[in-house]
């Protein structure tokens, strides 16, 4: 089970690692962030950052070491680690890595409730996740390709780690929409009656991420025998 912490924002854990390597003012420990991807790395704001501070220093897991100013430029206060700070940095690496805590990612939600399409439609969605996917996965083995020339392997385990996850997902569904086209998923037929037996949709009503024709368009499927991509099963 997660530990409650003093301050629970993963920014925190973010600031004090960058404070273990030396004292800094929040403008620098943002600037370092931004620079190792941190963004990336945790789901960070970094426009709380000047809260998070002072909640930790209120904590006592930072200290200020000084402030200064430079011209007619806002005050910089500098601040540096605690020896609290530093068990508090430790204690909660030790708690990420070694306890599980159940997430949510959105994929997973929208899974969840997937039989709210037509079986033709997510295979048409999910094909259009699987490009998408693809790219960034390109992506992201050439990134991981330059940044292994330049920093030690120690620092790039949560790409690597990122990485597998994204190749795992691109298997996965993969496996689906191979199941899908063969008609082999389980209760397939069941699922495309549900959705033969509907309704049709209003004319108009179409989101962002529909797939086929704009109902509402002219010469759209507003009379007998119209169909869309959702509608027609996939070769």
């Amino acid at each position: 089970m997660a530990q409650r912490r003093p301050v629970g924002n993963l920014l925190a854990l973010a600031v004090l690692s960058v404070l273990a390597e030396r004292p800094m003012h929040p403008y620098e420990m943002a600037t370092v962030m931004k620079e190792r991807g941190k963004d990336r790395d945790m789901r960070v704001k970094f426009g709380s950052l000047y809260t998070v501070v002072q909640n930790m220093h209120r904590h006592g897991l930072i200290e200020a070491v000084e402030t200064t100013r430079a011209g007619g430029r806002p005050e910089r206060t500098v601040y540096r680690i605690t020896d609290l700070g530093r068990a508090e940095m430790r204690d909660w690496v030790r708690e990420l890595i070694a306890v599980p805590q159940l997430e949510q990612p959105r994929f997973e939600a929208g899974l969840s409730v997937l039989g709210a399409l037509d079986p033709d439609e997510v295979s048409t969605l999910l094909r259009r996740r699987l490009t998408a996917l693809r790219a960034q996965l390109e992506a992201q083995r050439a990134a991981l390709a330059a940044d292994r020339t330049q920093v030690s392997r120690l620092f790039l385990l949560e790409s690597e780690y990122d990485l597998t996850v994204r190749e795992a997902e691109i298997r996965w569904i993969g496996d689906l929409l191979r199941e899908l086209d063969s008609g082999s998923f389980p209760d397939l037929t069941q699922w495309r009656a549900f959705h033969a037996a509907q309704d049709p949709p209003e004319p108009g009503v179409v989101g962002p991420f529909a797939v086929g024709p704009d109902p509402g368009a002219s010469g759209g499927p507003t009379g007998e025998g119209a169909a869309t991509a959702a509608d027609t099963p996939s070769s």
